[in-house]
């Protein structure tokens, strides 16, 4: 399991602005190089997002135009927090804060809550579940657990949109919400559990966001405070934002415009907790002047799989839909994602496990496979497989990795031996960073081969292991560091909430999936009834179960599986059929795919500045055909030679191999690898066609204007036969 985007764990930092802006596609480096105005990044799955945005916050820092300590990059959890703050700290921009919405809020609010309220702030409550269930009690309104869940999650719903308990029942009928009770039983429990918070002294999650946004508009000293700490706004996941939020985005801003948002309205599927896409698919209408970026090179996923990602997309309607963005993977192909029916549950479970038992054997990392389902529910016939399989797992949005028992004495033992290592005989003979760990850890269970079978024993292990294999990790990157620099790496994580690697195939639920991403993905109980889910039942609730099937699928790298059962107990009756959102795509099926006039390409539009917003630069592409055969195109390798890789190729060998020696002097000259240069397959295009002026070579699939400035007279001088005119020093 690992973020949705690679980096090493500790690179060198880039010598120079302009060193930061190494290695980005031409999109990334628009992004990175915006810098003024309102931005917009329009971001599909697995292009590269994060790396776009915290490389434009540090080339900023870098270049003197950002101080670090007035930025404010806002994301959605800890984790996604944490991860954004090491990497802007790799790229030199320390001082940048990045923090979720209630974190940066709660931060606020404690600073100005004696100046504007007097007193202390009240104390925050971690789960407002048991004072809902006093409130309905209070109301004389049994509710029994579900009931409990469904209505503190109407409430939530109710504060981020705004809504008050009067108004509950009309906003939830406008809005076509299910209410799990009568909607003025809701209302009612609603309006006491406010009331018990009041006489309690307690405010919940919600109250950070509405307090703060309550101060800002009522004391315009405060919020001059605030804008004069924080000028430039960075908004991930954009898509997600629910309206209270998008208000307090507002008073932060003031009458400002210095703001980047990032998104991908195709990804939205929290609408129950009152996200929105609205705010992203509107930014232009409020921002004319404003530059949108969009991202389709998918680097994470195969051809194979992006195209099934793609086709859901085509058989999309609505709003979100008419703006998707059609992506084109960056990788080698792969192997064709795999669709498997299965006559009951049982034996689906049962299949899966099968299946990653060999795949393990084969070598594949378990913590490189997951399995996703759409409830909870189905987590438990998994968890069963996998143990009667032998295979280890770990459930994702279970007890927190820091939170374990077993972590937090390992890290209360760890501490101990930093403090007072020399005097602890258990570190005698240990040479180096991974021996004193595993040496500390020996005495709180670790041992070298981890214990048989499954259970809370094996678990422990695997939690113990996670933090050996961090130290071998943290080790290879820093080879002096010590056990205090290993402790100080722990307690950073912990505070985001970023844990290391478990080695165990990972069960979670499609949404808890969202922001990761493995080698192989299983995506079972693709069913009617389960995706999308019966109680989907507006055309609304039926694209976002569509969505939310993308985001599955482009979860995946290398591998896919797909899977569905025709009942549910062995026996029963096999009434069910694989998702309609496969059709036209699994084998044997019917139905329409193709690519609508909504589908975005890869590139920039620039802000007119007032009136009507400017026309996207490319309007409509036509398909790439294979100059040798005419077959379309689809694979991004051959869009660049502009023909099929079996097809005979017409290239210059000599050339070819001149273009590879002068690839590898500058490649050896600028400290980076070849393929940042130019890739294998660009130098094939190059030395295929035979560039005669800037013209033709700019024609190129990935040359691009600032590798033809850079490169373009060497490249050139070598297609005609000569020396290039000198070595081209790095940026």
């Amino acid at each position: 399991m690992t973020p949705a985007t690679h980096s090493s764990l500790f690179p060198q930092v880039p010598d120079s602005a302009d060193a930061v802006l190494d290695g980005l596609d031409p999109e990334q480096r628009e992004v990175a190089t915006a810098l003024h105005g309102p931005v917009c990044v329009l971001a599909g799955a697995g292009t590269g997002k994060t790396r776009a945005i915290t490389h434009r916050i540090a080339y900023g820092v870098r270049a003197g135009i950002l101080q670090p300590s007035s930025v404010l990059a806002v994301t959605f959890t800890n984790r996604a927090a944490g991860e954004m703050r090491g990497r802007l700290r790799q790229l030199g921009a320390q001082g940048v804060q990045a923090r979720t919405f209630h974190s940066a809020a709660l931060r606020q609010l404690q600073f100005f809550w004696p100046k504007a309220v007097g007193g202390s702030l009240p104390r925050l409550v971690d789960r407002k579940i048991q004072l809902v269930a006093d409130a309905a009690a209070a109301c004389r309104i049994r509710l029994d657990r579900g009931e409990l869940r469904d209505v503190t999650g109407e409430i939530e719903w109710s504060k981020v949109t705004q809504t008050v308990p009067a108004d509950y029942a009309p906003a939830a009928v406008k809005a076509g919400r299910e209410s799990p009770r009568d909607p003025a039983e809701i209302a009612q429990i609603y309006s006491a559990y406010e009331d018990l918070k009041r006489d309690r002294g307690v405010i919940d999650f919600e109250d950070v966001l509405l307090l703060t946004v309550a101060v800002l508009q009522d004391r315009h000293d405060i919020a001059d405070q605030v804008r004069a700490q924080y000028q430039h706004f960075v908004v991930d996941e954009y898509q997600d934002v629910s309206p209270l939020q998008q208000r307090l985005l507002e008073l932060w801003l003031g009458d400002r415009d210095s703001l980047c948002v990032v998104g991908d309205a195709s990804q939205t599927i929290y609408s129950f907790t009152g996200a929105t896409p609205d705010h992203l698919l509107d930014f232009r209408t409020r921002h004319p002047g404003a530059t949108v970026v969009k991202l389709v090179r998918d680097y994470r996923s195969t051809p194979q799989v992006v195209r099934l990602a793609n086709g859901l997309l085509a058989q999309a309607r609505g709003r979100a839909a008419d703006h998707r963005l059609e992506l084109v993977s960056q990788r080698p192909a792969g192997p064709e994602p795999v669709h498997t029916e299965y006559t009951d549950e049982p034996a689906e479970a049962e299949g899966a496990a099968r299946r990653i038992r060999e795949l393990v054997a084969a070598g594949v990392p378990a913590a490189e496979i997951a399995v996703l389902f759409r409830t909870n529910s189905q987590s438990e016939i998994y968890e069963q497989a996998l143990a009667d399989a032998g295979v280890p797992y770990q459930l994702r949005g279970a007890e927190r990795f820091f939170d374990r028992p077993e972590v937090r004495k390992a890290g209360v033992a760890l501490r101990a031996a930093a403090r007072f290592g020399g005097n602890d005989a258990l570190l005698d003979d240990t040479v180096d960073l991974p021996s004193q760990v595993r040496a500390v850890l020996s005495g709180e269970g670790w041992t070298t081969e981890p214990p048989a079978g499954s259970g809370a024993v094996r678990e422990r292990w695997e939690s113990l292991a996670a933090l050996v294999n961090l130290a071998h990790d943290v080790a290879a990157a820093r080879p002096a560091a010590g056990l205090a620099d290993f402790v100080a790496e722990l307690d950073e994580r912990a505070g985001a909430q970023h844990a290391p690697t478990v080695q165990g195939v990972t069960l979670a639920s499609l949404h808890s999936a969202k922001g990761l991403e493995w080698d192989v993905v299983f995506l079972v109980g693709v069913a009617e009834g389960m995706m999308p889910i019966t109680y989907a039942k507006t055309d609304e609730q039926i694209e976002e179960e569509r969505r939310l099937l993308y985001v599955g699928v482009t979860r995946a790298r290398e591998r896919l599986h797909l899977s569905w059962s025709l009942s549910r107990t062995p026996g029963g009756r096999s009434g069910r059929r694989p998702s309609r959102f496969l059709d036209g795509l699994r084998p044997g099926s019917t139905g329409t795919v193709g690519r609508g006039a909504g589908a975005g390409t890869a590139g920039v539009e620039r802000g007119s500045g007032a009136g009507p917003v400017a026309a996207p630069r490319r309007a409509s592409r036509t398909p790439a055909r294979c100059r040798v055969c005419g077959r379309t195109l689809t694979d991004a390798g051959e869009m660049k030679l502009m023909r099929c890789d079996d097809c005979p190729s017409d290239m210059d060998e000599g050339l070819y191999e001149r273009l590879r020696e002068w690839r590898a002097d500058q490649a050896r000259l600028s400290g980076q690898p070849a393929f940042c240069v130019f890739t294998d397959r660009t130098l094939m295009a190059i030395a295929e066609n035979a560039p005669d002026d800037d013209r033709e070579l700019a024609r190129i699939p990935g040359v691009g204007m600032r590798k033809l400035n850079r490169y373009g007279a060497d490249v050139l001088a070598i297609c005609a036969g000569r020396q290039p005119g000198g070595v081209v020093e790095g940026d």
